[in-house]
């Protein structure tokens, strides 16, 4: 069987090429993901995600993250968690756990300060910077606040057929505190089963969450379908019901894996992504929808 690995954005890149050695080496697939996302959330250039990631309406930054096992579907979360490094660490711990699996705020800290996760201050001054200069343009310009949403999601399938699924993301740009989006929460952020699939999300949480488009791909796979045309269609009917039902929709953007390391992608704005296979990788590409929604058009970066 065949290893692969797919990744929400570009910005993965770099996390993926050090998971395909993980890989590559004979490693468990939740080894790889894990290391493949704290990559990205170690680097302040990245502005949606771990340190440096731009903080909620009062200058803080609050951090989401999940990790699901395939083998065992055991899932682990944290919620608004602030001042710790790679939460997505911390998430995966909490996975072993058999209650009490996803924390938040306040228990999520404390969780992580009891098993001996890193304290670190994840507000970076650039970061600082471009929420006061926000701050102003709101109360000056009468902008909208709210900007900046990219989860790095990151699905894993080992040379021994295990898959794992992970996600982590400061949320949304000057969000209220206490805001959670759907990278966290099991079946929408994601969502990972070793006998099918696995499927992660990017994008507006508000609405991803409306309709548990991780476990809704997972699901099609698992009836046959392939995993590019279950992305496909799991964005594309969401996106049209929720522009029926409410006007709008936001931005939504999957990537997904089945048990044979095929992969596929569904998104109705522009979207970079990486993927790496036994074959061939780490490469990026970029995907868009044409024909008013209706196709994606997949080209390698």
């Amino acid at each position: 069987m065949g290893w692969a690995i797919i990744g929400t954005w570009q910005m993965c890149l770099e996390g993926i090429a050090i998971a395909c050695e993980i890989i590559k080496k004979g490693g468990w697939a939740g080894d790889a993901v894990e290391e493949a996302i704290k990559i990205v959330e170690d680097n302040p250039s990245y502005r949606s995600v771990g340190y440096g990631g731009l903080p909620n309406e009062n200058g803080e930054v609050e951090l989401d993250a999940a990790f699901m096992d395939g083998d065992t579907l055991s899932f682990g979360a944290i919620g608004g968690i602030r001042d710790f490094k790679n939460p997505i660490s911390i998430a995966k711990s909490l996975s072993s756990e058999r209650f009490n699996i996803f924390l938040v705020g306040n228990g999520a800290e404390e969780y992580a300060h009891k098993n001996g996760f890193e304290r670190r201050n994840m507000l970076t001054e650039d970061s600082k910077k471009i929420w006061e200069k926000r701050v102003k343009d709101v109360r000056e310009k009468e902008l909208s606040p709210y900007a900046g949403h990219d989860t790095v999601g990151v699905v894993c399938i080992d040379q021994r057929g295990q898959m794992a699924a992970g996600t982590s993301t400061s949320g949304l740009f000057m969000k209220r505190r206490g805001r959670i989006g759907d990278s966290p929460i099991c079946g929408s952020g994601l969502y990972v089963d070793s006998d099918i699939g696995g499927a992660v999300a990017t994008g507006l949480g508000e609405d991803i969450m409306k309709g548990c488009l991780s476990y809704e791909i997972v699901r099609l796979m698992g009836e046959g379908v392939s995993p590019q045309q279950a992305a496909e269609k799991v964005v594309f009917e969401f996106n049209g019901k929720l522009k029926k039902k409410r006007g709008k929709a936001g931005a939504m953007s999957v990537v997904c894996l089945n048990n044979k390391g095929e992969w596929g992608v569904g998104t109705n704005v522009e979207f970079s992504f990486v993927v790496a296979t036994a074959a061939n990788g780490p490469e990026v590409y970029l995907a868009k929808p044409i024909n008013g929604g209706k196709e994606i058009v997949i080209e390698k970066i």
